[in-house]
C-alpha cells in the first residue's frame, strides 16, 4: 500500500503528522546531524554525509513509530486528555495506525542496513560501525519496555519512565557521532548528559500538566503530588545547569566559549518562578527553549573551536 493511499484513506495528511508528532521527530533528525557535526568539528561530507543522512532517516522513522505506538496504547487516556488527536477523534483508525507503525519501524531498520553498506564500501570493519547498531537496539529495548504489555512497563513506573524517554532522546546525539565512526567522542556524550537532565525535567512537568486525565497512571506527579513533582523538576533543572557548564570546566569545549551558553542559562533560571506559580506549560516551554539554546551553544563552540 502506497503512502499516498494511506493518507487518502484517512482523508487528511496532517493527521499523520500529528500522530507522528512531527515536530519532536524532526528534532531527533537534527540531533543526529548535531552529534555528527560536534564529533567531527565540521559538517560531514562525502560518504560520511550519506551515513549521517541514512541514520537521521532511521531516527525519523523510529521516532514516528514510537510516537504512534504511544498514542495507540494511550487511546483511552487521550479520550480525556487529548480528544482532538487523530486516534481518539477517529480521524485515523487504530488498525491502520498499527500497520503504519510497523511499516515505519521496518523502514528504520532498512536505513540502518543501508548505512552499514555505505560504511562497508569505505573499507571499515563492522566493529567500527557496530556502536551505531547497538544504540539502535538500546532504543528499541527502551521502546519495548516503555510501552508493551508484559514488559517492564516503564511508562507506568513514574520517574524511571521519564528517564527512559530522556535516555532515548539523548542517545540521538551519540548515534550521530557513532555514524561518523566516533562513538566515544566526549562532546557528543556531553550532549547526551545535558539532554537527559533537560528532558527528564520537562517530562516531569508535562506529567503535571496531564494529571487531570492520568487517573490510574503511576506517573511521578500522580504518586507524590504536583508540588513535590515541581520540586523534582527544579532539581533536575539545576542538574541540567551543571551539565551545561561542566564540559567547559573540563575543557571538553574551549573554556572561553562558555559565554555562548549565557542565553540558555538565563532562560533556564526563569523556570523556577514558573514552577512556583504553578505555570507548568510555561515552565515546559522555557525548558525546551533553554535546551535548544544550549545545543546551539555547543554547536557553535564545536565549529569555532
Amino acid at each position: 500500500m502506497s503512502w499516498h493511499r494511506v493518507v487518502s484513506r484517512t482523508g487528511t495528511g496532517p493527521a499523520w503528522l500529528t500522530l507522528f508528532r512531527i515536530g519532536n521527530t524532526l528534532t531527533g533528525v537534527i540531533g543526529v546531524f548535531l552529534g555528527a557535526i560536534v564529533a567531527l568539528g565540521e559538517l560531514p561530507t562525502g560518504k560520511l554525509a550519506v551515513i549521517t543522512t541514512l541514520q537521521a532517516m532511521s531516527v525519523l522513522c523510529f521516532m514516528a513509530s514510537w510516537n504512534a505506538l504511544n498514542d495507540i496504547f494511550d487511546l483511552e487516556i487521550d479520550k480525556v486528555n487529548r480528544p482532538d488527536r487523530p486516534l481518539p477523534s477517529g480521524v485515523i483508525s487504530v488498525g491502520l495506525a498499527k500497520m503504519v507503525t510497523s511499516l515505519m519501524m521496518a523502514m528504520s531498520l532498512l536505513c540502518m542496513l543501508l548505512a552499514w553498506l555505505t560504511v562497508d564500501s569505505m573499507g571499515y570493519e563492522f566493529s567500527e560501525w557496530a556502536p551505531s547498531l547497538a544504540i539502535w537496539f538500546i532504543a528499541l529495548f527502551l521502546l519495548a519496555n516503555y510501552e508493551f504489555p508484559n514488559s517492564l512497563r516503564l511508562k507506568d513506573r513514574g520517574l524511571p519512565g521519564n528517564i527512559a524517554i530522556s535516555i532515548s532522546v539523548g542517545l540521538v546525539a551519540v548515534f550521530g557521532a557513532a555514524g561518523v565512526l566516533q562513538p566515544y567522542n566526549h562532546r557528543a556524550w556531553s550532549l547526551f548528559i545535558v539532554g537527559i537532565f533537560y528532558n527528564t525535567s520537562r517530562e516531569v512537568v508535562k506529567d503535571i500538566e496531564d494529571m487531570a486525565g492520568d487517573e490510574g497512571r503511576n506517573t511521578l506527579a500522580m504518586r507524590v503530588g504536583a508540588e513535590s513533582a515541581r520540586t523534582v523538576a527544579w532539581v533536575l533543572s539545576l542538574l541540567a545547569f551543571a551539565a551545561v557548564i561542566t564540559p567547559f570546566a573540563l575543557e571538553i569545549f574551549p573554556p572561553l566559549h562558555v559565554v555562548f551558553t549565557i542565553p540558555a542559562v538565563i532562560t533556564l533560571m526563569l523556570v523556577k518562578s514558573k514552577l512556583i506559580n504553578s505555570e507548568d506549560h510555561q515552565a515546559s516551554s522555557l525548558l525546551k527553549k533553554s535546551m535548544t539554546l544550549c545545543l546551539a551553544a555547543f554547536l557553535a563552540s564545536s565549529l569555532i573551536g
